[in-house]
């Protein structure tokens, strides 16, 4: 009986921090942003929006991702994944002096914007993700 305490004693702790990921991960805001952005102003919409998204992740514990891509084939059409902790570091977000100074600069040069908030499919293999561009970044050289 006392051997098999410790084996019990694991399954429990497992099982409750498996539920603890899984309800931080449901508090999870993530979103992918579409945007268009008028052709004649977008060298200097990803030099503002890259200094946005580097500032947001650096500064900002409650930003988990704020990843932004553009269509090779059409440069103008940008894409952000976002992902923050929660709805209070969203709120928390969009208060921010680089997110402000974002939004005033490129307001005129976005010529569409939609919002799409998602949900997670696979929470395991979004884990794996983070983990393995982690150790891809740590193994490289500086």
């Amino acid at each position: 009986m006392t051997r098999s305490f410790p084996i019990l004693l694991t399954i429990v702790l497992f099982f409750c921090l498996n539920n603890s990921l899984n309800a931080q991960q449901q508090d999870m805001i993530i979103r992918i942003s579409e945007i268009e952005v008028h052709a004649d102003q977008l060298e200097k919409y990803k030099a503002i929006l890259t200094y946005e998204a580097a500032a947001s992740v650096k500064l900002e514990a409650g930003v988990l991702a704020i990843f932004p891509m553009f269509q090779k084939e059409n440069p103008t059409q940008v894409r952000i994944l976002e992902i923050y902790a929660d709805e209070q570091a969203y709120q928390s977000h969009l208060k921010t002096e680089h997110f402000l100074y974002y939004k005033t600069e490129t307001l005129k040069m976005v010529k569409s914007l939609k919002l799409h908030d998602m949900s997670i499919v696979d929470q395991e293999t979004m884990q794996l993700i983070f983990s393995k561009l982690k150790d891809k970044i740590d193994s490289s050289p500086q």
